[in-house]
C-alpha cells in the first residue's frame, strides 16, 4: 500500500487534473476483503496494484504503515475522500460525476452534498442498469463524461464491480480522478446510516456495519474473507509465505511519475 496523506493525494490530484488530454488516474481504497479477494482473483489483483494510489482504507492499516512502518499514513477510505475533496474544492473548484448506485440513492447522493457543500459543482450523475451495458450504451456514456470533462467521478457499482469498470475506463475517459466508492453511495444517499467518526477511526467500523441492515450481505465479508486476510498475512510476516511487490503501473507522462509500491 501507499503511505499516502490527504495533502498528497490534494497534490496529485491537483496536478492530475491539470492536464484534461491525458489518461484518468485511479485511486484503489483497499481494506482487508479487497486484499483477500484479490488472493483468488488474478485480474482483481493487477488492477489494484496498477491503481495511482493504493490507499489504506481501514485504520489497522493506518496504524501499521504509521508505527511499524515509520511513515505518514491518512485513511483513504471512499467516503471520507470524497467529503475531503468535496471541501477541497472549495479551493481547486474540482467538477463531479457521479456514476453507480440506484437511481433514487444516486439522486439523493448528489443533493446531499450540494447540501453540505454549497460550493460544490456535480456536473452529471447517471444510475447505469443492473446489467452489463451494451457496446452503444457504454459508448454514450463515455462520450457524455468527456463532454463534461469532470475532475473527480465517484464510481459506485460495488467490488469487484467498479473496480473492472474503472480499469476499462482510464484511457476511454479522459482527464478524470476516478474513485471505487462503493457503500459511499448508499452512506451518502441516506439507504445506510454511516458509523460515526469516532468508530470509522476506531477500526471497528466492520462491526458496526456487520451489526446494520445488511448483516446478510456482509456476514461473509467481515467473517469468511478477514479471516482469509488475516491467514494470509499470517503466513506472510511469519515468513513461510513471500509475496513478490509488482511495481508495475499504468504508463504517466514523463512529469507525473507514478507512486511505487502496491499490494503483497
Amino acid at each position: 500500500m501507499n503511505p499516502v496523506t490527504y495533502s498528497d493525494l490534494f497534490t496529485k490530484i491537483d496536478r492530475w487534473t491539470a492536464n484534461k488530454e491525458q489518461r484518468s488516474h485511479h485511486i484503489a481504497c483497499v481494506n482487508a476483503y479487497n486484499i483477500a479477494l484479490s488472493l483468488s482473483n488474478k485480474e482483481l489483483k493487477r488492477i489494484y496494484n496498477g491503481a495511482d494510489i493504493v490507499g489504506a482504507d481501514g485504520m489497522p492499516f493506518v496504524r501499521w504503515i504509521r508505527f511499524f512502518n515509520k511513515e505518514q499514513c491518512d485513511r483513504i477510505a471512499a467516503p471520507d475522500t470524497i467529503l475531503a475533496l468535496a471541501e477541497h474544492a472549495k479551493e481547486k473548484s474540482y467538477t463531479f460525476y457521479l456514476y453507480g448506485g440506484a437511481p433514487d440513492v444516486c439522486v439523493k447522493m448528489k443533493e446531499f452534498l450540494e447540501a453540505r457543500f454549497p460550493h460544490i459543482n456535480i456536473v452529471g450523475h447517471y444510475s447505469p442498469p443492473f446489467r452489463e451495458l451494451t457496446q452503444e450504451e457504454d459508448d454514450a456514456i463515455v462520450d457524455e463524461i468527456n463532454r463534461l470533462a469532470p475532475d473527480i467521478i465517484c464510481v459506485g457499482l460495488g467490488t469487484p464491480k467498479q473496480d473492472y469498470w474503472i480499469d476499462t475506463h482510464l484511457y476511454k475517459i479522459k482527464g478524470s480522478v476516478m474513485i471505487a466508492s462503493g457503500a459511499t453511495f448508499d452512506f451518502f444517499g441516506g439507504r445506510i446510516k454511516m458509523a460515526p467518526k469516532f468508530i470509522r477511526l476506531s477500526g471497528f467500523e466492520w462491526l458496526y456495519r456487520l451489526l446494520g441492515k445488511d448483516f446478510k450481505r456482509l456476514w461473509k465479508r467481515y467473517t469468511v474473507m478477514y479471516a482469509v486476510f488475516i491467514y494470509n498475512f499470517m503466513l506472510q510476516k511469519s515468513g513461510l509465505v513471500k509475496y513478490h511487490l509488482s511495481t508495475q503501473k499504468h504508463p504517466e507522462p514523463a512529469e507525473s511519475p507514478a507512486i511505487s509500491g502496491a499490494l503483497a
